[in-house]
């Protein structure tokens, strides 16, 4: 029998006792084990890359989806009570890239070019998404407590409309995919006043499956509205989601407000005001 393969079935046996860790014992395994069959079978070149130290190292991520001003980059900024470089925060789709926040000694922002090819960083297989992509993603890096256990992947606005969608110039399906893959932590973000599932949300959210267990469901600004209407408001979107959410069980809808929010007059009293 082929050696490789005989060492892949764990004919051969590896020195658990040498692993200071779980991660560190997996990483070996898949060092001894399992990287030599993929290398022989060339897995990496139709099915995914080859693993690398910082697949293994990676903190757990929680990546955020919804449409456009639903409170994605305001949320982040209220865990984190402070907003992380390069966030852009307005009614108006305004995060127009993948953003990984994440910790780091300084302030700054990384473009996707040098992050994929960085060896510390568990982004590399993006760059089979192309430059197009590359030049609408980016790594902000800050130093917090929160960060230094857990990483963010803030996401552009979901369009409407089969135009807007045509304008994007890489597979926000597919990119989207490969951080539910990655992800520990799902966040689908509604707000009181965009229930509608468009034909791009759904796509997006039909490119989740297969990861069901880490979705959360999470309706925003909820202090925008009365208590009878929120009801109203709670029942069309469990409408809206079981046409799409290909589950038996009722999802749970976590309910709340994260951040501060203004009406849009009262936004143009406070601009000219000052």
């Amino acid at each position: 029998m082929n050696g490789v393969l005989k060492s892949a079935l764990g004919l051969t046996k590896y020195r658990l006792g040498s692993a200071t860790s779980i991660i560190d014992g997996l990483k070996g395994l898949y060092i001894d084990k399992l990287k030599p069959l993929e290398v022989t079978y060339r897995f990496n070149d139709f099915v995914s890359p080859l693993l690398t130290n910082s697949d293994f190292d990676a903190k757990p991520m929680v990546m955020l989806l919804g449409q456009y001003s639903t409170g994605k980059t305001t949320f982040i900024k209220h865990l984190l009570k402070r907003t992380y470089p390069g966030a852009h925060i307005g009614p108006e789709p305004t995060t127009d890239k993948f953003v990984v926040v994440m910790s780091g000694p300084d302030e700054k922002s990384i473009p996707g070019n040098t992050v994929t090819v960085r060896a510390d960083m568990p982004f590399s297989g993006l760059n089979t998404f192309g430059t197009q992509f590359l030049s609408k993603f980016q790594c902000s890096q800050m130093s917090h407590p929160l960060l230094e256990n857990i990483t963010f992947v803030d996401t552009p606005g979901v369009l409407s409309g089969e135009k807007q969608r045509a304008r994007r110039s890489y597979d926000f399906t597919g990119v989207t995919s490969w951080f539910a893959a990655k992800s520990d932590l799902i966040l689908l973000m509604f707000d009181p006043h965009k229930l509608d599932i468009s034909d791009e949300f759904k796509r997006v959210i039909e490119s989740l499956r297969g990861h069901d267990d880490k979705i959360r469901v999470v309706l925003n600004k909820a202090d925008q509205v009365g208590t009878q209407e929120l009801m109203r408001i709670y029942g069309a979107l469990m409408w809206s989601l079981g046409k799409v959410l290909n589950t038996p069980e009722v999802v749970r809808v976590y309910i709340g407000k994260y951040g501060i929010y203004w009406s849009t007059r009262e936004r143009a009293f406070r601009e000219r005001t000052g």
